[in-house]
């Protein structure tokens, strides 16, 4: 599905991927994890056509995605900070990215699930964070998409709608589609992800099974093997 190949980025002096070779099949939840810093939202960022490489390759089913944006249409994508116009409603801001989208929408089901209905005529700039983290989830999901990325999805979520989010990423998983989470809560993690993807100074430095890591390094919960992961790579 997704296939990097050499990728480089460098911001002036500062290289942050370091030659990043990863391939992710179609169909399953990969996590995407690393400290602050290690490349993380610059690879998610690349993939998205939000940041150009200074060399490498992106393909998406065996075509470059570099320098273009027709594929884009195909991501849903769930940024970290749901900064939205603050004079729009919900309603506004839902209609004005449906316009933006030519595609069909469900987003009256996922409006009802995230109790968003007391809001919809609000204004954006007089919710909560966990409103508004609500609302940039309906927005992601309304879409039918064949690859959905989430960049800390589960930020001021309450228990109940954490529980929401869950059921449907695992719904759109049971529909074969591929899903990139990058999350600094390892809870969430071990519940969900099938794989995970390590990063650390902009190379990859492990790829598989939560299991597989759990073993690697000789611990029991996810939380010490990526603890482990970080200290031995800095020794």
């Amino acid at each position: 599905m997704i296939q990097i190949s050499q990728l480089h980025k460098k911001f002036g002096k500062l290289v942050v991927l370091d030659g990043l070779d990863l391939d992710i099949e179609a169909g399953g939840i990969f996590a995407v994890l690393g400290p602050n810093g290690s490349g993380k939202t610059t690879l998610i960022k690349s993939i998205l056509g939000m940041v150009i490489p200074n060399s490498g390759a992106i393909q998406i089913d065996g075509k470059s995605v570099l320098k273009k944006w027709e594929y884009r249409n195909q991501i849903n994508y769930l940024p970290q900070i749901a900064n939205f116009p603050a004079n729009l409603s919900v309603k506004e801001l839902i209609a004005m990215v449906k316009n933006l989208r030519p595609k069909e929408s469900n987003e009256k089901d996922l409006i009802e699930l995230f109790g968003l209905t007391p809001f919809i005529d609000k204004k954006l700039g007089n919710l909560s964070g966990g409103t508004k983290q609500k609302v940039n989830i309906v927005l992601t999901f309304m879409f039918d998409s064949d690859i959905i990325i989430l960049d800390e999805p589960t930020t001021g979520l309450d228990p109940i709608a954490l529980i929401h989010l869950k059921k449907i990423i695992q719904q759109e998983k049971a529909k074969g589609k591929t899903i990139l989470i990058t999350t600094h809560i390892m809870s969430f993690v071990d519940e969900i992800a099938d794989e995970i993807v390590f990063l650390l100074d902009g190379n990859i430095y492990f790829k598989g099974s939560i299991e597989n890591l759990k073993t690697k390094t000789e611990q029991t919960d996810l939380e010490h093997a990526i603890a482990h992961l970080i200290s031995k790579q800095y020794v």
